[in-house]
């Protein structure tokens, strides 16, 4: 019921994200998760799906003169090479569940607290920005999840820019981020042993091309975007209990 299900629930993540920016990562990741396939295919999917959402929000961006390429750049100097590290480190099953599983429950938190950072008045030194990018970049290639989520909130806290500037930064760290793990993670499966990929899998990546697309022409969300933001958190938390449970009680 859920693979039926799944092109419906991607092709609305993309829209959604895309509508103010970023690419779905995460739930695509959790969505992949539930859907019980092979854990090799999960960070390629939801790496090609980002580059392809974010692409378009990213040129969006740039349109408006908002795209922040030269301050990030730092930052993402540190990220991408661990990115593809990441997507490059060969891990067993039980690892990737693990580790997915912390992402994904940080991931969610940081969706619920996100509002309250923004609002914070106050500020921590600019520096933050690069652990924090080389840990998302690193997450990023390894599990599938972009990195936007983590970087945001470190924004957010530094001052760095006005709200839509942040989310400029955040996609143009997910695009880059998720094309040096998605290379890796391509290097990675070269040979791999009995890996099938069903057929419903090379439909998700035109779904979230035309919902991504669909997203930035409307630009701002559908739906008021602390409720997404609400629920995208509550998915996500649910997947990450699951996972979690998996590992140390299952």
């Amino acid at each position: 019921m859920l693979v039926t299900l799944l092109p419906v629930a991607f092709f609305l993540v993309a829209v959604l994200y895309a509508s103010v920016g970023f690419g779905g990562g995460s739930t695509y990741t959790a969505l992949l998760v539930l859907a019980e396939i092979d854990y090799r295919l999960i960070p390629v999917v939801s790496l090609i799906c980002n580059i392809l959402v974010v692409s378009g929000s990213c040129w969006r961006y740039h349109a408006a003169d908002l795209l922040p390429v030269r301050r990030l750049a730092p930052a993402m100097l540190v990220s991408v090479p661990l990115a593809w590290l990441g997507g490059l480190l060969p891990i067993g099953e039980d690892v990737f569940v693990l580790v997915l599983g912390l992402s994904l429950a940080a991931t969610g938190g940081l969706l619920l607290i996100q509002p309250r950072l923004a609002s914070d008045q106050g500020s921590l030194p600019e520096w933050l920005l690069y652990p924090v990018g080389a840990g998302a970049g690193f997450l990023a290639g390894l599990v599938g999840i972009g990195g936007g989520i983590f970087l945001a909130p470190i924004l957010y806290l530094i001052r760095w820019a006005s709200e839509r500037e942040i989310a400029a930064a955040a996609s143009l760290f997910i695009l880059v981020n998720s094309s040096a793990g998605l290379a890796g993670q391509l290097m990675g499966l070269d040979g791999a042993d009995g890996l099938q990929v069903p057929n419903w899998v090379y439909s998700l990546p035109i779904i979230v091309l035309i919902g991504g697309w669909l997203g930035n022409r409307l630009g701002i969300a559908i739906l008021p975007v602390e409720r997404l933001r609400q629920a995208t958190a509550l998915l996500i938390l649910i997947v990450a209990a699951r996972l979690l449970y998996r590992s140390f009680l299952a």
